[in-house]
């Protein structure tokens, strides 16, 4: 099969009624076929070829002139869309194919269906990469993407059963307290490293350089965690920071946004104790009472289920409600909006950061400011409520369950 014509070559670009009153033309015997391919612009082969089979038709007006590039087609159209479709369930349920597993599925359907199809593909007991790119030209709907890497229990955790589960629990906590967008809130942690990565971002160099590098503070990166919180109206809480440290001191939030603060962990990472602090936090922010109670969305945590920390949300009225487990990555807002942004000018700072201090390694206490730099940027009201939008959750009551659940499995 040819796969790369002649440049300019047009295939197909007469109109079959065009090219049937050519061929009568010819027939009637008022012009040549040189003549009349001189004055309609069709090929004279062309032209030629389909005077010939006129000719020889029994009934040359049922003949159709409509082009048949077909003829060496493996599949039929119904073939090619049940191939289509198994792709397009395999992509779905996370088992998407690449193209070399594709035209080897190609091959093997041919051969139980007893198609005829090329030499080579008996050889190579796969598909051409030719029919392969006519293949996707014929199903525009189809494309070749970079998939996200998706573990096993994300996999299996998201499904119909446990999202209706949590849209119902969400579905009552509104119908019992009336939340408007400015009582609902959405709470996660991320980790800021003081080792930017540097995979995504190019820089101008020689074309005649094999390999370009881009300093990093260092080899490996101490952890930062930092907890932030948004809400469905567009607002924001200033973040609770977690720092690498035995004793936190006030000064390691240096240049974060206005009203940053933190604590000190050993290891970095969020604890019972730390996220106890953070519920003061909250409350303190958003001044919730259990007379004007805040909805709040977290992550089903062991760190956030303390019963001192459900004591004191219960008594300051914040109504909390977990996401189901790993199932984050459709259901938070911040994972579907916020924190891909964040990422990414977060690493674009350290770079400005790197560059504004040769020879300067990135530490705990540049973190602060370097997030003070990329939080405005990533945090907008645009963002946040767009990943309210996206998981369902800035619906009214009677749209949440509904709306929100057909939202999600859909994304």
């Amino acid at each position: 099969m040819v796969r790369n014509r002649p440049a300019g070559r047009k295939i197909g670009n007469v109109a079959p009624e065009d090219m049937k009153a050519a061929v009568e033309d010819v027939l009637s015997g008022g012009s040549s076929i040189r003549a009349v391919s001189a004055r309609t612009g069709i090929g004279f082969s062309t032209l030629n070829r389909w005077v010939k089979k006129a000719k020889s038709s029994e009934d040359p007006e049922a003949l159709s002139y409509s082009p048949h590039y077909n003829c060496r087609q493996v599949f039929s159209e119904a073939e090619e869309n049940a191939l289509k479709d198994y792709i397009l369930t395999a992509s779905k349920i996370h088992f998407g194919l690449t193209t070399k597993q594709a035209q080897e599925l190609a091959y093997e359907f041919a051969v139980s269906n007893n198609k005829t199809f090329p030499e080579p593909w008996t050889k190579n007991k796969s598909a051409g990469i030719d029919w392969f790119q006519s293949y996707m030209k014929r199903h525009k709907d189809l494309s070749l993407r970079r998939p996200e890497t998706t573990s096993l229990s994300r996999a299996t955790s998201f499904n119909h059963a446990n999202v209706s589960k949590f849209y119902n629990n969400l579905e009552e906590g509104f119908t019992k307290y009336k939340f408007c967008p400015l009582d609902i809130y959405n709470c996660d942690e991320t980790g800021c490293s003081t080792v930017q990565k540097v995979g995504n971002e190019k820089v101008i160099a020689s074309r005649k350089e094999r390999q370009v590098g881009k300093v990093t503070s260092a080899e490996r990166g101490v952890l930062v965690t930092m907890l932030c919180t948004i809400s469905a109206a567009g607002n924001t809480v200033p973040p609770f920071m977690v720092f690498p440290r035995v004793h936190f001191k006030q000064t390691m939030t240096h240049g974060a946004p206005p009203g940053t603060t933190g604590t000190a962990y050993t290891s970095g990472w969020m604890t019972k104790d730390s996220f106890y602090e953070y519920m003061e936090h909250l409350i303190k922010s958003t001044k919730c009472s259990k007379d004007h109670p805040v909805l709040l969305i977290l992550e089903n945590h062991e760190t956030h289920l303390s019963l001192k920390t459900i004591d004191k949300a219960r008594d300051n009225g914040v109504v909390m409600v977990s996401l189901p487990p790993h199932c984050s990555h459709k259901l938070q807002p911040l994972d579907c909006s916020v924190y891909g942004p964040f990422k990414s000018y977060y690493n674009q700072a350290c770079s400005v950061f790197m560059v504004n201090h040769p020879g300067q390694s990135i530490t705990i206490h540049n973190v602060a400011e370097i997030v003070g730099q990329a939080y405005p940027q990533a945090f907008t009201p645009r963002n946040i409520i767009a990943g309210f939008q996206v998981t369902g959750m800035a619906f009214q009551p009677k749209q949440i369950h509904r709306g929100g659940l057909s939202l999600c499995i859909r994304h």
